[in-house]
């Protein structure tokens, strides 16, 4: 069985998340800081009238904070019907996996970013780690 995923950078890795989750992608949007929330709430995002969170997954996953020169890129995704922003670092493509390339998380992941991810994708340069998104929301 095939699967397609969005595939965005987070400090040099390659993530992916399912095509179905993602409502769009953009680049950075104006966001206001929320007093008192925790480091992986990046904020509330005004898009087209839909205010939504916006989730720091550098945070989430445990990951350095980005430099603050650069300017993070937003992979909108739909969970229970509400739209949510992550903020990642670049976004890559759309790429086709399939169930021969899948393994469980590698060993060598160690920290938050382990619980929030359902497997890896071996491709054909670099390791894909597919994101549960359902899970980095409700933490």
């Amino acid at each position: 069985m095939r699967s397609r995923l969005v595939t965005f950078t987070l400090e040099g890795n390659l993530y992916g998340v399912d095509v179905h989750a993602v409502q769009e992608v953009l680049r950075g949007q104006p966001r206001t800081r929320i007093p008192l929330a925790p480091d992986t709430i990046a904020g509330l995002i005004n898009l087209r009238g839909q205010v939504m969170s916006a989730i720091e997954l550098r945070a989430r996953l445990g990951l350095p904070a980005r430099a603050g020169d650069h300017e993070p890129m937003l992979v909108v995704v739909r969970v229970a019907g509400e739209a949510i922003a992550l903020l990642v670092d670049s976004i890559g493509s759309v790429v086709d996996v399939d169930e021969g390339q899948f393994e469980p998380p590698p060993d060598t992941l160690v920290g938050p970013a382990r619980e929030f991810l359902y497997g890896a994708y071996k491709l054909e340069r670099q390791l894909l780690l597919a994101l549960d998104v359902e899970r980095v929301v409700a933490a």
